[in-house]
């Protein structure tokens, strides 16, 4: 009996949906991504015949084809079951054109998780392939070829070989420099602030902040108005002269989308973007769980929606009342506000596929990173669907002549969502006892110096955030962005944040200069909203791309005359020891070398050593050297390998342990920087604290 075909992208979601379906009646075969794409060699845009397309298999594809043809020849029906969004449906649209199926109708099959009813529901409601969509990849992936090979090229020659420019990499590159900027040019200003330390008749303690004077908020901006408020208040009580009692709801985040589900990972979990998206594309595809077997946790993973289906909102419902009470749960929540921009709304937010599926119950069935994010996702989802938190609050107000201070406390009423959902380190502030009219003594004053502080350096998170929210790209986008820019050595990681190279400066300085509306949030912006239009079906994709190329065609043709040459070389001022010229700093294929400077006269070249100044604790010869590992990881090594071993992840100080005599290394955690000993079984440490001073304590925790 003929069976029918079902065409996924991936083997991982192949395997899943075959195990629903049964092999009996259905084979379910990945086309492994995309299958035909434009050539990689050459342009692949016909400018002169309306900017068509020029799709060709893609390289290496042969066997995947050959094998789909094959099947698809001898199927009953074939149903092309690629991600539900633009991508997934040109993915279908090319299979459709390989396997001859461009005359069938509803062969086109779309689902939004990957469960046993999602995938029968989708067999039964089959349709056509949405051309409209189609189109508004096509407009998408021709923009960026335009923009892409032709600018690249400019690149190469001015600059340096193996440079790139892209439609949206090349923005977010801008957005990183342009922050780069403000805090470079930033000046700090002067504030100080002004504290009490209080006492209640019962010799309970209080901390007030001054507010203001006459009724009117005030800001200090200099040591002499602090010596004036000084003088004012000094040896004087406390007079409290209004409590206000409150109670402050707080409500429960809504359920992640691409974008947040990206900075949470980031910032909850200290992912990477694109880690995250990778794992959760595994929980999506399917994971093999102990006495279910292979099924999709999570739903689909691209979506700005933060919407709900009633049927996942009833089984939510469901396990609150069952697990942690009916007062848990929101019976009435509040209707969702209009979304300002449009949004991917025939998916969900992302939720897991069962709510009675706890992070618990698979854990042994899940990677280490696997469980953190599924129960990231799955405590989010429970939460949104869970009551507010609640504070009574307390507010007190009180002065010393006409100078207002305030003081505020809360404690928690009710934990509401935060019982499963809660990421705050909130603890509760309770006041003393006070009333209307009583005075407090005044134990001491406080003034502080402080200086506003430059705008923060753009981490993963909060330049996804940023994306978001200048429209710049789709949430699909943000996480091999990201990857671009780095692996092109434009933007480097220091620490968690994200800093422009020289590199990525130069780059950014010739497209601001030469090919300024390319590079322009708004401008990329509103290309975003018209790929929008062309799926909307109201603009034919072939005319959102002439708009655009007749200005980039131009500012080409100008870029090649006006750009002069930068020379990229950098002398140091070590010497080649074959013919005694200086050594200068490349960047290759691979990342920076060092070459001679007599080349090609001179071909002696060897690679960067970044010393970090200490001798190797194990050798005493060599020195310590700053490597990475395959991964990208730092580590730290010693010139003499492969002589001498020595490796380590955390940086050698050159001190030695007073304790066991071990060598010393710095080790950064979020709270501080120490100086512990390497050796695990001695707990000998030392805190770094802000003031650089080194002081001894006792450590408990592993190296």
């Amino acid at each position: 009996m003929a069976k029918s075909l079902v065409i996924v992208e991936s083997p991982a979601k192949a395997k899943t949906i075959e195990k629903f379906l049964g092999k009996s009646h259905y084979t379910v075969k990945a086309s492994v991504g995309h299958v035909r794409d434009l050539p990689k060699s050459r342009l692949g845009v016909d400018i002169e015949n309306n900017f068509e397309p020029d799709y060709i298999n893609i390289r290496g594809k042969g066997p995947v084809i050959k094998e789909l043809k094959k099947e698809a020849k001898k199927a009953k029906k074939v149903y092309l079951a690629t991600d539900p969004d633009r991508e997934g449906e040109a993915i279908s649209w090319h299979l459709a054109h390989i396997l001859d199926l461009e005359g069938e109708n509803e062969c086109r099959i779309e689902f939004h998780e990957i469960t046993k009813d999602a995938i029968k529901n989708a067999i039964k409601n089959p349709r056509n392939i949405d051309q409209d969509l189609v189109d508004a990849q096509q407009a998408r992936r021709v923009l960026d070829r335009l923009l892409g090979y032709q600018i690249s090229p400019i690149l190469w020659n001015k600059v340096r070989k193996g440079l790139s420019a892209g439609r949206v990499q090349s923005v977010t590159t801008k957005i990183i420099c342009d922050r780069e900027k403000e805090i470079e040019e930033f000046l700090p200003k002067e504030y100080w602030s002004v504290d009490l330390e209080a006492k209640t008749d019962r010799g309970e303690d209080i901390n007030f902040k001054l507010y203001g004077k006459d009724g009117q908020k005030i800001d200090i901006e200099n040591e002499e108005t602090v010596n004036e408020i000084l003088k004012a208040i000094e040896n004087k009580d406390l007079d409290v002269v209004k409590i206000e009692s409150k109670t402050r709801r707080r409500s429960a985040p809504k359920p992640f989308t691409t974008s947040v589900l990206q900075q949470e990972g980031v910032n909850r979990l200290s992912f990477t973007t694109k880690k995250t998206m990778k794992i959760a594309q595994e929980l999506y595809e399917g994971v093999d769980i102990k006495g279910e077997g292979t099924v999709g946790l999570i739903s689909y993973i691209r979506t700005d929606s933060k919407r709900i289906s009633d049927e996942a909102k009833g089984k939510a419902m469901d396990y609150i009342n069952s697990n942690l009470g009916e007062q848990y749960y929101k019976k009435d929540p509040k209707k969702e506000k209009a979304e300002k921009k449009k949004v991917q709304d025939a998916h969900e937010a992302i939720r897991p596929t069962s709510a009675d599926r706890t992070p618990e119950s698979v854990h042994d069935s899940l990677s280490k990173d696997q469980y953190k994010l599924y129960k990231l996702i799955w405590k989010r989802f429970i939460a949104s669907q869970m009551e507010d938190a609640v504070y009574d609050t307390l507010n007190v107000e009180s002065k010393i002549d006409n100078y207002i201070f305030k003081a505020t406390g809360s404690k928690m009423r009710f934990d509401g969502y935060t019982r499963i959902y809660d990421y705050s380190d909130r603890e509760d502030k309770i006041l003393p006892s006070l009333e209307e009219g009583e005075k407090l003594k005044v134990d001491e004053i406080l003034p502080e110096q402080h200086f506003t502080q430059p705008p923060a350096r753009y981490t993963e998170a909060s330049l996804v955030k940023t994306l978001e929210e200048l429209g710049i790209g789709r949430p699909s986008t943000y996480a091999p962005t990201i990857a671009t820019i780095l692996n092109r050595d434009y933007v480097e990681k220091q620490g968690s944040s994200l800093a422009p190279t020289e590199l990525g400066k130069i780059v950014t300085e010739i497209l601001e200069n030469n090919f300024q509306k390319f590079i322009d949030v708004d401008y990329t912006a509103d290309m975003e909203n018209k790929l929008d239009t062309v799926e909307e079906g109201h603009t034919e994709w072939k005319e959102v791309v002439a708009e655009s190329y007749a200005p980039l065609k131009e500012a080409i043709e100008e870029a090649m005359e006006n750009i002069e040459k930068i020379n990229m070389d950098e002398e140091t001022d070590e010497i080649c020891e074959l013919c005694g010229a200086n050594m200068v700093i490349k960047y290759g294929r691979f990342g920076k070398f060092m070459a001679c400077k007599n080349y090609p006269e001179c071909k002696n070249t060897k690679p960067i050593v970044n010393k970090i100044g200490v001798k190797c604790p194990i050798c005493k010869e060599g020195d310590v050297i700053l490597r990475k590992s395959k991964r990208g990881k730092a580590f730290y090594g010693c010139t003499n390998y492969p002589e001498c071993d020595f490796v380590s992840w955390n940086k050698p100080t050159g001190d030695i342990c007073e304790v066991c005599g071990s060598y010393m290394v710095e080790k950064v955690t979020k709270k501080a920087t120490k100086i512990v000993c390497s050796n695990k079984e001695c707990k000998a440490e030392k805190i770094v604290p802000d003031d650089e001073e080194v002081t001894n304590s006792p450590n408990n925790e592993d190296n």
